[in-house]
């Protein structure tokens, strides 16, 4: 079925906006690090300006999700849109260290604001039948503008260098910001803003919302898994004699599962409930990681990097169709903020145990606690119903 029938109308709209900022977001923080290597800036600065991008999003997407819930996605769309193409053109006018790092706290968060408030309408505007199958939609959207990004950026890089290359990703947020535009000049957003509560909401109240809190902790050890694998994959390629070229192929089979797993979602939404196969994901993927560190070959690395891939890839489609379907309706947008919060905190976060475990106890130590760790995580989702 062609996707522009799979998905309704203005959710699809939705997804192909958000896809352009996800293109102009790769290629940015691609080129972010790049420009720091061609300004010299030291390893600990580009370590910095890396993780600048999302911790402004682990302290604030939470309050983000509750814009969102009171004044629908448009206002928090079109503001965080605006924030990146002011990023891209900060960073593309003003070379230099201080004007990246400002760049990239805009472009984390102004990114981060338009993906929850999208996110969040997504949720609210497909039917309950259709919610799988949009976020399907989105998710393979973001594989192909994950890998467009970084490869326009490339090029332009090349031929062109820096500046001109923060400056053509501006492009894409521009258009994005005109399709928002026009599609609110033909269908006005249908999330009106709703008055502020008389008291604040509590986030420990949502938590206890235990279906919701059940996938929040399973979309974290999903993130979790992806950013081990992230990491941890790229360093056991190199220690164990891999060439660049071999390791970033590596990476690339876990991409291709990905992307092929987010094709096929749709024919096992129609044979399995979400929580079944959240269950499997975390399984398939505990068992990779107790081979990948035993793999000596690269033939053998490739397998259980696409396996992973399969693995991890449907998490996330599933786990956003589960948060709307399980959180009150009136604050989905901040349930979508705390999964981001949580998405965010393990990429600032997770790499810098992950590092520190590695060194103390070797890498296949930390593949294998992990492995425990999520099959004690598809133990439980296999329980939930």
């Amino acid at each position: 079925m062609p996707i522009r029938e799979a998905v309704p109308a203005v959710p699809f709209r939705l997804i192909c906006l958000l896809v352009l900022g996800h293109v102009a977001f790769a290629g940015d923080r691609f080129t972010l690090t790049l420009q720091a290597v061609a300004l010299k800036a030291s390893p600990l600065a580009i370590g910095i300006l890396m993780s600048l991008l999302m911790v402004v999003p682990m302290v604030l997407s939470i309050h983000m999700g509750r814009w969102a819930d009171r004044f629908g996605y448009a206002r928090p769309a079109a503001l965080g849109l605006a924030m990146l193409a002011a990023a891209g053109l900060l960073a593309g006018l003003v070379p230099s260290m201080p004007a990246l790092y400002a760049a990239s706290v805009f472009i984390g968060s102004g990114y981060t604001l338009a993906h929850v408030a999208i996110n969040n309408a997504v949720g609210q505007m497909a039917p309950a039948r259709h919610l799988t199958r949009s976020f399907s939609t989105l998710a393979l959207g973001f594989s192909v503008s994950g890998l467009t990004g970084p490869m326009v950026a490339g090029v332009v890089i090349d031929h062109f260098g820096h500046s001109a290359a923060f400056l053509c990703l501006l492009a894409f947020v521009l258009v994005s910001l005109a399709l928002l535009l026009l599609l609110l000049g033909r269908e006005p957003d249908p999330l009106p803003p709703r008055p502020a509560p008389a008291e604040p909401p509590s986030v420990i109240g949502l938590l206890r919302h235990a279906p919701l809190r059940a996938v929040l902790i399973v979309s974290g050890l999903l993130s979790m898994g992806w950013d081990m694998f992230m990491f941890l994959a790229p360093l056991h390629g190199v220690r164990s004699g891999l060439s660049a070229t071999s390791t970033g192929l590596l990476m690339g089979a876990f991409g291709a599962g990905t992307f092929a797993i987010r094709l096929l979602l749709p024919l096992f939404n129609a044979r399995m409930t979400e929580w079944r196969t959240l269950s499997w994901a975390l399984f398939v993927t505990a068992l990779c990681y107790v081979i990948f560190p035993l793999a000596a070959t690269l033939p053998l690395m490739l397998t259980a990097a696409f396996a992973m891939g399969l693995s991890l890839g449907c998490g996330q489609p599933m786990a956003m169709s589960l948060l709307h379907l399980t959180a009150p309706p009136s604050r989905a947008g901040e349930a979508v903020g705390m999964r981001t919060s949580i998405v965010s905190a393990s990429q600032t976060l997770f790499p810098l145990v992950f590092g520190a475990l590695g060194s103390a106890v070797g890498v296949a130590a930390v593949f294998w606690a992990g492995a425990t760790v999520l099959a004690s995580g598809g133990a439980f989702a296999r329980r939930r119903k």
